[in-house]
C-alpha cells in the first residue's frame, strides 16, 4: 500500500521505518527540517524512561490551579489570556487524576507503551547508523531525603506495581554514584531500565534520512487534511497539492487536532509548552542523567552540552515565549550542579522552547480515526513522546498490516473523549 506519514518527529520517523520494513511505499509530509529546532523531538530531556507512566495530573492537583495562574514562571503555569480556550482542557485534566484509581489505570496503559524504549530506540539508532546516540546507564531520581521519595508514595507504589524496580541509594551511596550533585541531595533511587538519546534531533533527522535512503518519499508540505469517499481514504491534502494513497498516519504532533477533526475526531489535543537550556562547557561531568525531586526536570548531559529540560506553560501554539522559564531553568542549573561556574556567558547558554502534544489524560491517541479507518492517529504522547516512539511505530505497522495489536490499544481510542 501507499501510505502518507503526516509528521517527520519521533513517531513519524518510527512509522516510516515500520512500514517500509512491511513493504509499503512510503511518503512522509513535514514543512520543518526532521530534527529541526521547531520539533518536540528536538528539544525533548533526552531521556528514555520506561518508568515514566505517571501522568501530570494527580489527586487534589486542582488545590494548586490558582499557583498555575499567579506564578507565570512556576513548573506548571497558565497564560490568563489563554485560560478560557485552555478550560475544557483543564477540567478533563483535573478529573483524569482525580483518584488513586484512575492514576493508577492511566500507568497500568501506558507501561506496555513504554517497556524497553532503549532497546528498541537503540535498534533503530543502530539500523541508521547513529547507535552511539543510544544509552542505557540508567537514571537518578534525586531527593533532598528520603521522606521527600515517601512523600511520593502514589507514584511509586504504582510503578513498582507495573514491574518498575530501583535501587534505593542512601547518601554516601549516592556520592559514590554521582560526585557533581548538590549535597542537599541525600537520598536517590536508580531506575536500571531507564536510559538517554543523547542528541534527540540528530537521532530524528538519521532515521528520516535513513527511511528516504530506503525509498520513503519526503514532501516538504504542510497537509490540511483527507479526501474521504464512502468511508475510503483517497488522498491526503496539502497546502501544494493532494497526494493519492490507501493508508494516512496522523503523526503530526502538537499540529495534529485539525487532521483528526478531518478524520472524524474531535480530541482535547493541547500543547503543554516545555523549555530546555543548553550549558555549553558546564564544568561538570556528570554520570547519569538526573531527574531531581524539587525541580521537575530532567537534567543530562549531551553532546553540545548540560541539558535541563522541563517546565510546563499553557499558552496555546501562537503565543511568544516566556524566556524567564528559561532563567529560572538555569538558575536551579546551579541548586543541582554546584560545580556550575557562576557569571556564565550568554553565549554559552541556549535557549529553546516547544510544544509538547498533550492530552489531558496523559495517554496518546492511537488507533483508526472515527470516521476513516484508513487513517491511524498516532499522536499526543506528552511526555512520553520520545520514549513512546520506537513501539507506537511498531503498533501503526501492525494496525495497517492487519495483523493482532501486540498491547490493549482500547485505553488510546480517540473516542474515549
Amino acid at each position: 500500500m501507499h501510505v502518507v506519514v503526516i509528521g517527520a518527529g519521533i513517531v513519524g520517523a518510527a512509522c516510516a521505518l515500520e512500514l517500509l520494513r512491511d513493504g509499503h511505499r512510503v511518503t512522509i509530509v513535514e514543512p520543518g527540517d526532521p530534527g529541526g529546532e521547531q520539533a518536540a523531538s528536538y528539544g525533548n530531556g533526552t531521556l528514555l524512561n520506561p518508568s515514566s507512566i505517571i501522568p501530570m495530573s494527580s489527586p487534589g492537583i486542582w488545590k494548586k490551579v490558582p499557583s498555575y495562574l499567579a506564578d507565570p514562571l512556576g513548573p506548571l503555569a497558565i497564560r490568563w489570556s489563554y485560560l478560557p480556550r485552555v478550560l475544557p482542557w483543564l477540567r478533563r485534566f483535573l478529573s483524569a487524576g482525580a483518584t488513586a484509581g484512575k492514576v493508577a489505570a492511566i500507568g497500568k496503559a501506558l507501561r506496555p507503551l513504554l517497556l524497553d524504549a532503549p532497546g528498541r530506540h537503540r535498534k533503530l539508532a543502530e539500523e541508521a547508523g547513529v547507535g552511539d546516540l543510544i544509552t542505557k546507564q540508567g537514571v537518578l531520581f534525586a531527593f533532598p531525603d528520603r521522606a521527600a521519595f515517601e512523600a511520593e508514595a502514589l507514584s511509586w507504589s504504582i510503578r513498582r506495581d507495573n514491574g518498575v524496580q530501583w535501587l534505593e541509594l542512601n547518601e554516601d551511596e549516592l556520592r559514590q554514584r554521582e560526585p557533581s550533585l548538590d549535597r542537599h541531595y541525600t537520598f536517590a533511587v536508580l531506575v536500571e531500565e531507564n536510559g538517554q538519546c543523547r542528541d534527540p534531533g540528530a537521532y530524528v533527522a538519521a532515521l528520516i534520512r535513513h527511511a528516504t535512503a530506503q525509498g520513503a518519499v519526503l514532501r516538504r508540505l504542510r497537509a490540511t487534511g483527507f479526501r474521504i469517499e464512502q468511508g475510503r481514504l483517497r488522498s491526503v491534502a496539502t497546502e501544494g497539492d493532494e497526494i493519492p494513497c490507501d493508508r494516512a498516519v496522523i503523526a503530526a504532533g502538537a499540529w495534529s487536532k485539525r487532521l483528526a477533526r478531518e478524520a472524524g475526531d474531535n480530541v482535547p489535543l493541547e500543547t503543554e509548552r516545555g523549555y530546555h537550556i543548553v550549558i555549553e562547557n558546564p564544568g561538570i561531568a556528570p554520570r547519569y542523567p538526573v531527574m531531581p525531586s524539587d525541580g521537575k526536570m530532567g537534567c543530562a548531559m549531551t553532546p553540545q552540552g548540560l541539558r535541563l529540560g522541563g517546565q510546563v506553560e499553557l499558552a496555546g501554539l501562537e503565543a511568544a515565549p516566556n524566556w524567564k522559564r528559561a532563567e529560572v531553568l538555569l538558575k536551579f542549573a546551579r541548586t543541582v550542579y554546584p560545580g556550575i561556574p557562576a557569571g556564565l556567558s550568554t553565549d554559552n547558554v541556549k535557549v529553546w522552547m516547544g510544544h509538547r502534544p498533550s492530552m489531558p489524560d496523559g495517554l496518546p491517541c492511537l488507533g483508526p480515526a472515527s470516521g476513516c479507518a484508513d487513517v491511524i492517529h498516532a499522536f499526543g504522547h506528552g511526555h512520553v513522546g520520545l520514549t513512546a516512539g520506537a513501539t507506537t511505530g511498531l503498533i501503526v505497522a501492525d494496525i495497517i498490516a492487519g495483523r493482532s495489536a501486540r498491547i490493549d490499544l482500547a485505553p488510546y481510542a480517540a473516542s474515549r473523549f
